[in-house]
């Protein structure tokens, strides 16, 4: 973290917010999805794109309480261009479902966010019967992705401008199971332990957008794929530990970001001219940042690759 506002050498720094690490920066010509949108840093990310005349599409479970942040936003911006449409990535119908409604509008897609997730909670299976975390905050991402490629390799070819695949991690990916991703204990409720199933997911956001920077690169394809660290926020991810919430707020409240600052690194690297033609890497605090060699794995990256593919594919 580049502490008490100490500016990394993209002149930004922990203390930086969403709206001051784009400043400046036109999106109109581009197109958005951003999961999770509802609340939080999500909520953030699509308000400060749209701001930039990104048209943005929030992706949510809950749409009836994302229709009312839409109308806030719009309030404030009555020019922005906002959709809501319903996606569960606990469930591959759902995620299914939404990415064939989407290609079906004939939309572009310039940018995608992959921003929602859980965090630590109890054991518990997805609508598919997989391990809840690594479910929504992997398994989701991994097959919206997949279905939506063909929609973001057609609009950089016929736009010229290159795509952009956003993966929201976390420092808890230095935190995972001692074999970073339990291939054959996914489901294993006897050894499950929340706070490392939590560091697994987010291990595996890093490991997905790294294989998609190889595949990309072999292919020549003009998008980029990297992940991020938010950094340490306020929101409802903790809301299944009220004590372990009250701790950090009680304790590190002078490092807690405020959700404008944790929506920084996101949009930085979604919009910022300087992130264009980087991929693979991993930022933090809207600066490049240095993650674990596990997740710079490339045989790891590759086998959760097949691995996530065989869970996804329809049975």
């Amino acid at each position: 973290m580049w502490i008490f506002g100490r500016k990394g050498p993209s002149g930004f720094s922990a203390c930086s917010t969403a709206e001051e690490v784009t400043q400046g920066i036109d999106g109109s010509a581009l197109s958005a999805i951003v999961t999770g949108a509802s609340s939080g840093i999500g909520a953030e990310t699509a308000r400060v794109l749209a701001l930039h005349g990104v048209h943005v599409i929030m992706a949510v479970r809950n749409v009836e309480s994302c229709n009312k942040v839409k109308e806030t936003i719009i309030k404030e911006f009555p020019e922005a261009k906002i959709d809501v449409m319903e996606l569960d990535l606990a469930s591959f119908a759902s995620v299914r479902k939404f990415a064939s409604e989407y290609n079906s509008l004939g939309l572009p897609l310039n940018l995608l966010i992959n921003n929602a997730g859980i965090m630590a909670t109890p054991f518990m299976l997805s609508q598919d019967n997989i391990e809840l975390q690594f479910a929504t905050n992997h398994l989701g991402h991994f097959l919206l992705t997949n279905l939506l490629l063909e929609n973001m390799k057609k609009t950089a070819h016929e736009s010229g401008k290159e795509g952009r695949i956003v993966n929201v991690s976390s420092e808890g990916h230095r935190h995972p199971y001692r074999e970073g991703i339990r291939f054959d204990k996914i489901n294993d409720n006897s050894s499950y332990q929340t706070l490392y199933a939590y560091g697994q997911s987010k291990l595996a956001n890093i490991l997905h957008a790294n294989e998609l920077t190889r595949r990309f690169q072999e292919e020549g394809i003009k998008i980029t794929a990297n992940s991020l660290h938010p950094g340490a926020i306020a929101t409802n991810l903790l809301r299944h530990h009220k004590i372990l919430e009250g701790l950090l707020m009680w304790f590190v409240k002078y490092l807690i970001k405020t959700i404008p600052q944790g929506a920084a690194t996101t949009c930085y690297v979604a919009l910022h001219p300087d992130v264009e033609g980087v991929s693979g890497k991993f930022f933090s605090d809207s600066n490049v940042s240095q993650p674990t060699e596990l997740s710079a794995d490339a045989q790891l990256a590759k086998k959760l690759w097949d691995f996530s593919l065989e869970l996804t594919s329809p049975k």
